[in-house]
């Protein structure tokens, strides 16, 4: 028996699909489900879509689960970022159009699932920067945990009352314990 053979999706057919209650990612040309956020992951999805888009406000855009077109290995790759912050400059370049963000973001953000490993996460980031995402936020609810990554340096964890700062992103100072003080975990 020979296995079946299918083709694989290009932008064009997999932004033209039509739009399901599950996001989707575009990977190596296939089109696959991104896991519903469950109810921790949504709130600290939500504690952190507040916090940016307090800070944001004049500088740009913060988007929750937005996708964006990234290239990673040579291959057009969608992936749906929880968060990401893009600045009006750079947003400047899709206008007033829908769709997925045309141009690499300032920073992509992931929220550690249950499912998911930190490890699996860490490989997703070094994608993120070499597709041109300036700084990516890996944050672990278990650990309560904020890891930083950066092009070409080592990625920094804060923890607790630690104040996460960046020239990147003046006057936004936020803690661990910003996001995760009113979240109980079990």
């Amino acid at each position: 028996m020979t296995p079946a053979v299918t083709r694989k999706l290009t932008l064009d057919e997999f932004l033209s699909l039509p739009e399901g209650e599950t996001a989707c990612e575009l990977i190596d040309g296939e089109a696959i489900p991104k896991i519903s956020p469950q109810r921790f992951h949504s709130r600290v999805s939500g504690e952190l879509y507040v916090l940016l888009r307090q800070w944001a406000q004049g500088r740009g855009e913060v988007g929750l689960e937005w996708a964006v077109v990234l290239s990673r290995e040579g291959k057009t790759w969608v992936p749906v970022p929880d968060l990401l912050y893009i600045s009006n400059e750079r947003l400047s370049s899709m206008g007033d159009k829908d769709g997925p963000c045309p141009v690499p973001p300032e920073l992509a953000i992931e929220v550690i699932s249950p499912d998911q490993s930190f490890r699996g996460m860490a490989d997703k980031a070094t994608d993120y920067l070499n597709a041109g995402i300036s700084r990516v936020w890996i944050v672990d609810p278990k650990a309560k945990t904020i890891t930083v990554f950066i092009p070409e340096q080592l990625p920094i964890s804060y923890r607790e009352n630690c104040v996460l700062s960046d020239e990147l992103f003046p006057e936004l100072k936020l803690t661990a314990q910003d996001i995760f003080e009113s979240i109980t975990f079990n």
